[in-house]
């Protein structure tokens, strides 16, 4: 066939920026894109398949972010495949491999992506693959990056499809890293729950619950729990047992689907919200639910979401949970930097949306007084915000902006200390402190600066004064610094 242009040369360059102005104009449609893609003008001259993946997965991979969302170079090139059922899987197949093979030199967000994009791509194509290839990495360090990447596919497939599934898919010598079977854990009906403080109260839950009882009968039951805190402490800030009992509960009985768990979540919002009124509850009820969905990432994703949504838990509350150390053998785990990098965004939504009510509201009210003043007030007017209305508006834009900011020192604060840590203890047993572990890490303080760069770089002075000083390692300083070079 024909031969691929140099990488230096100018037709390498003029095709791929022909490839590239393809995808621009028809990256809103797929099929058009995939047509026009494939009737590219002098294609019998060059490799034309090769030159397209190349391109697609340069993109796919750029940093920050890719020009367009994720799903479309997935869907792209399923489409491609389709037309060209002859070439183009081949030719990705071969991509795959490549990648594959350079996988533990490629950045954490790379790997992240092309995990996404391969689970996602399999299960269109029956989950077909030579899985025997790469059978070697089952003996490796789990946390290593072939194994790592095999087995988030598998997790990421397993969303898309079921267990048994993923079981039948893959050969028997990848036993170690299929995914265990999502379900939930209710520790008030194992055995030995009886001797359990708290059993028979959640026992009599579950009758009142299944009897359709009011917020406020379940709540009576719980009122006579003993509050394991009451011994260290005269007046402790929340009660673990309370919290403990009711959550396990309630996500017991709702974990037939994640609208089963909604629905339970909205019926008894305001109890959550009642058990969780400090930060210290709230982390506590993320443990607890933690304990109940450990074996089901995806529901533990959808979960802390609606937790967040119905503001039953505060986003630095999830971070602390995410960074405590109960979840220290989660660490390195995908679906922990999925849930950390959705919540915050919710922050950082919640924050633009107060922020834009403000706006609105003196615009409003701007206009207002522009109308009074040329005598053009109508009675019908829509109603106009007051300056009290808008001091309360902006308030509430303030404390939301205290809590983004605290959320970012929270975050960084507990990236320096578990490296810190980590740092110390290689020297003190004189070790390699670039483990597999290190790199995931350090990799993930690096992904949080340049995801959210824009909000990051809003805190700048006070990460420098508080947090990134110069008594800090070097190697996790040195992120900061090369973040900091990124707009010198």
């Amino acid at each position: 066939g024909p031969v691929l242009p140099g990488s230096h040369s100018i037709e390498r360059y003029l095709i791929e920026e022909q490839i590239d102005r393809i995808l621009r104009t028809n990256f809103a449609e797929r099929k058009d894109c995939a047509a026009a893609l494939l009737s590219f003008p002098s294609k019998n001259k060059i490799p034309l398949n090769y030159m397209i993946v190349e391109v697609m997965f340069s993109q796919l991979f750029l940093l920050p972010v890719p020009p367009y969302l994720e799903i479309f170079y997935g869907s792209l090139l399923i489409e491609l495949c389709k037309l060209q059922p002859g070439s183009m899987p081949q030719v990705l197949a071969q991509a795959t491999e490549m990648l594959y093979e350079r996988i533990d030199t490629m950045n954490v967000t790379c790997i992240e992506r092309f995990s996404n994009w391969f689970a996602y791509h399999l299960s269109n194509f029956q989950f077909r693959w030579s899985w025997d290839d790469w059978s070697t990495c089952c003996q490796m360090d789990p946390e290593l990056p072939k194994p790592k990447f095999v087995k988030e596919v598998l997790l990421k497939a397993m969303r898309l499809s079921y267990h048994q599934r993923m079981v039948e898919t893959v050969p028997e010598s990848f036993e170690a890293l299929i995914p265990e079977k999502p379900h939930s854990e209710f520790k008030y009906e194992k055995e030995g729950a009886g001797s359990m403080p708290g059993t028979m109260v959640a026992h009599q839950l579950i009758s009142a619950i299944k009897s359709k009882c009011t917020p406020e009968e379940a709540m009576v039951l719980l009122k006579d729990l003993p509050n394991p805190l009451s011994e260290e402490e005269s007046d402790p800030t929340y009660h673990p047992l309370r919290i403990d009992v009711f959550v396990s509960v309630l996500l017991h009985l709702g974990n037939k689907s994640f609208s089963h768990s909604f629905a339970a979540i909205a019926k008894f919002h305001h109890i959550l919200k009642l058990l969780a009124d400090t930060e210290e509850g709230q982390i506590w009820l993320l443990r607890t639910m933690f304990e109940v969905w450990s074996s089901h990432q995806q529901m533990m994703v959808v979960l802390v979401d609606k937790l967040l949504k119905t503001q039953i838990v505060e986003p630095s509350a999830v971070a602390n949970w995410l960074f405590s150390s109960e979840m220290q053998p989660e660490f390195t785990k995908f679906y922990v930097w999925e849930i950390m990098h959705a919540t915050i965004r919710k922050m950082s939504k919640q924050v633009d949306k107060l922020q834009q009510d403000v706006e609105d509201a003196k615009d409003k009210l701007d206009a207002a007084k522009r109308k009074q003043a040329d005598g053009l007030m109508d009675d019908e007017d829509e109603e106009i915000p007051t300056d009290d209305i808008i001091e309360r508006m902006e308030e509430r834009l303030e404390a939301a902006q205290n809590q983004q900011k605290r959320l970012f020192l929270i975050i960084f604060q507990r990236f320096i200390m578990i490296l810190t840590d980590h740092l110390a203890k290689c020297e003190g047993n004189s070790i390699d402190y670039n483990t597999p572990w290190y790199k995931w890490v350090i990799e993930r303080l690096q992904q949080i600066f340049l995801l959210h760069h824009e909000l990051v770089f809003r805190y700048i002075s006070t990460l420098e004064s508080l947090l990134f000083t110069s008594d800090i390692d070097f190697h996790i300083l040195e992120i900061f610094q090369q973040f900091c070079a990124l707009r010198s």
